[in-house]
């Protein structure tokens, strides 16, 4: 026996070498109860057994043979047994104290049998100093090495961590569609650090319903790794959340779990104080399960995704409040009058933009005539659809007024003006900017067949003749409205029957991908085409243009093909400024119902027309024109070059006059007073049926005033 303390060392450990298996097993005893750490999965307690077996082997034999202690090589599996306790998240100082408590065992065991081998006590305090230091000396370059490739993990796990969390900042939410938003979340998932996805939010917090107990749950995306993995629950369906699953757990405390194998993580979504849903990632085809790191990272992800997914639901609420008073503001349906056919369309803008303020509108006007209206309210939001009812409200009140298109645009533009000098001194008004629209008004006249057309800062509008030549005409465009102080100006346009009248807004023609001028051009190719209908032309108006799902900006689009009324439908005739001439009205309107075969409105009629031409000799100038149009209803109307309005008033019992208009009122379903550039126009309109209402007459003496 080599008597040193190296000999005596070798000696020690051959006969430790038979009894390797006892240490290996004392040591994992001590390390189980005093480093659990070490053995929180199957997995990382596999590799630490093997861990320990190939250290305790190593040294034995390295110190057997005689092997320089400071060249006793480490298990090649050390430094990757060390990374993979940083991917689980294991603290370092777990390895540090395993490595000293296994350390001490190992001493121990050699120390105990240096008095078996030598009685010479100074021989064995020199073979303990020696094995002490070689041990230290051991477990130093074994830390050391072990510490180094822990911490590059750990920094590489954070780096990759880190840039997860960036990623997920710019594929989540990248739009502001729920479905998408949690899809992304799927996705994003799926392809950094798990091999299946779920994510189902609260139906009441799609619908934006009241919540329910228990919560229902609906699927909004759904991703795995593995195509042939089939999903128990299909992508939209709903479903009761189980009371005590994780899931149910996860809404009710706002907390995040793990299941029992660590397979598993569900997560709620929460923003803003409020919980939208919860988010499930899984793992069933690596062989490492979800440590604390991963649930850092998942929270991280998730808690980015579910602000995502609140300001998408905060937005759809929004559109769908805003989409939904916009269109309880434009017509429901086009009022009956035969002076055009029209088909309108109106789409709201992309996700980004929201709802805008564009609207048409069709109004019926005395005459037989119709109002073609489209504009465009500044902005976007609740604001703007409210402002745009405002003012297709008061178009249609100004428009009662038959006003020429200059002047009701003048009248709307004032009306502009105070709604907005009212938002600017409401301390609870949104903060919108300037409040501001363009507008297009036009007024055909069927009998005529001429259109009267003045805009206010709005795109121009396309002619499509009968031949199937397209223009655009060329109106002056005036300032838009909310401006103030600036005049608009009207043109007179002759439409043959059988013209296409065009109105649209500008989100029709402008576009990302060209500019307004190129997109009229493109208006006119899809306007040219022929169509069948008014409704395959505004299909093809909107595929030539808009091509994807959802413009740019809003669009609202009219299209008018115009009607002319003949002889048959319209009579006149002048008459002289003589009260004579009432009588011979009179028989001209009788006979000209009779043509029409509407003799049981003779009385009516007869009445209708004293009252109006006598009013017109007697207050009026001339020249003086008596027309009848039957168009649906029976129209009279009593030209003269006078400007004086004819008011309604109640006569005293002894006045000899007064009582005219109120009788033309009462037998009539709608009269009024029009004004042109010189002279104005009484007309009424009389019910075919030929009934005639006469409340509050019982005591007027109707033959007395024919």
């Amino acid at each position: 026996m080599d008597l040193t303390a190296d000999g005596l060392l070798s000696s020690a450990a051959r006969r430790l070498v038979p009894r390797a298996d006892e240490l290996i097993a004392e040591v994992t005893r001590l390390l189980r109860r005093e480093v659990p750490e070490l053995w929180s999965t199957p997995e990382i307690a596999g590799k630490t057994a093997s861990n320990i077996a190939e250290h305790i082997n190593g040294v034995l034999t390295g110190l057997r043979h005689g092997i320089d202690p400071a060249t006793i090589g480490l298990p090649p599996t050390d430094m990757e047994h060390s990374r993979r306790l940083a991917r689980h998240g294991t603290a370092v100082t777990a390895i540090l104290r395993a490595q000293r408590l296994a350390e001490s065992v190992v001493v121990d065991a050699m120390l105990a049998e240096l008095p078996r081998l030598t009685d010479d006590p100074e021989l064995i305090s020199a073979t303990a100093r020696r094995m002490v230091a070689t041990a230290t000396a051991y477990v130093d370059r074994s830390s050391e090495q072990g510490v180094a490739a822990f911490q590059e993990e750990r920094d590489r796990r954070l780096r990759w961590r880190l840039s997860v969390v960036t990623e997920a900042g710019q594929r989540i939410g990248t739009t502001l569609d729920i479905a998408r938003t949690t899809q992304e979340l799927a996705d994003l998932a799926t392809d950094r650090f798990a091999d299946g996805v779920t994510v189902d939010l609260l139906d009441s917090v799609v619908d934006g319903t009241p919540p329910t107990d228990p919560p229902v749950l609906r699927r909004m995306a759904q991703r795995a790794s593995a195509g042939d993995v089939e999903p128990m629950i299909e992508p939209r369906e709903r479903y009761l959340c189980p009371p005590d699953s994780p899931s149910a757990h996860a809404l009710a405390t706002g907390h995040p779990s793990r299941d029992r194998d660590g397979t598993g993580l569900v997560l709620p979504l929460t923003a803003r104080g409020t919980t939208l849903g919860v988010a499930r990632f899984l793992r069933y085809r690596a062989q490492e399960v979800f440590d604390d790191e991963d649930l850092l990272l998942a929270q991280e992800i998730a808690a980015r995704a579910a602000v995502a997914v609140d300001n998408a639901r905060r937005y759809t609420h929004a559109r769908a409040t805003a989409l939904s008073l916009q269109r309880s503001l434009l017509p429901q349906g086009t009022a009956d009058q035969s002076a055009v056919d029209v088909a309108t369309r109106y789409l709201p803008a992309g996700d980004r933009a929201g709802v805008g303020g564009d609207w048409y509108d069709v109004i019926p006007l005395s005459g037989a005539r119709v109002a073609l209206v489209v504009g465009d309210v500044v902005g976007h939001g609740i604001h703007a659809a409210a402002t745009m009812g405002r003012l297709r409200t008061a178009v249609r009140t100004i428009a009662d007024f038959d006003l020429p298109p200059d002047e009701l645009l003048t009248h709307l533009d004032d009306v502009v003006i105070r709604l907005a000098a009212e938002a600017a001194t409401d301390p609870e008004a949104p903060a919108t900017g300037d409040l501001g629209a363009t507008c297009l008004y036009a007024v055909h006249d069927p009998v005529t067949g001429r259109c009267s057309l003045a805009r206010a800062g709005h795109v121009p509008p396309a002619v499509v003749a009968p031949d199937g030549t397209v223009d655009l005409l060329d109106l002056p465009s005036g300032p838009p409205l909310g401006v103030g102080g600036l005049p608009f100006e009207a043109v007179d346009v002759d439409l043959p029957e059988g013209s296409l009248l065009a109105l649209y807004t500008k989100g029709l023609v402008e576009a990302r991908g060209h500019d307004v001028g190129a997109g009229q051009e493109l208006l006119r190719e899809a306007l040219a085409r022929p169509a069948d209908s008014l409704e395959e032309a505004c299909d093809t108006v909107l595929r030539t243009l808009l091509p994807e799902d959802r413009p740019h900006g809003d669009v609202a689009l009219l299209l008018a093909r115009t009607r002319t009324l003949g002889d048959r439908q319209v009579a006149a005739w002048d008459l002289e400024a003589d009260p004579a001439a009432v009588s011979r009205a009179r028989a001209n309107a009788a006979r000209q119902l009779t043509d029409w075969g509407l003799e049981e409105l003779d009385f009516t009629t007869e009445l209708v027309v004293s009252e109006l031409v006598t009013n017109a000799i007697r207050y009026g100038r001339p020249p003086i024109r008596l027309r009848l149009i039957h168009d649906g209803a029976l129209m009279c109307e009593v030209s003269d070059a006078g400007s004086t309005t004819p008011h309604l008033r109640r006569a005293q019992n002894y006045d000899e006059g007064g009582r005219g208009l109120l009788l033309v009122a009462q037998l009539a379903e709608h009269w009024g007073t029009r004004h042109a550039r010189h002279g104005k126009t009484v007309w009424a309109e009389l019910s075919e049926d030929g009934q005639v209402p006469l409340p509050g007459l019982d005591d007027l003496d109707v033959a007395s005033l024919i």
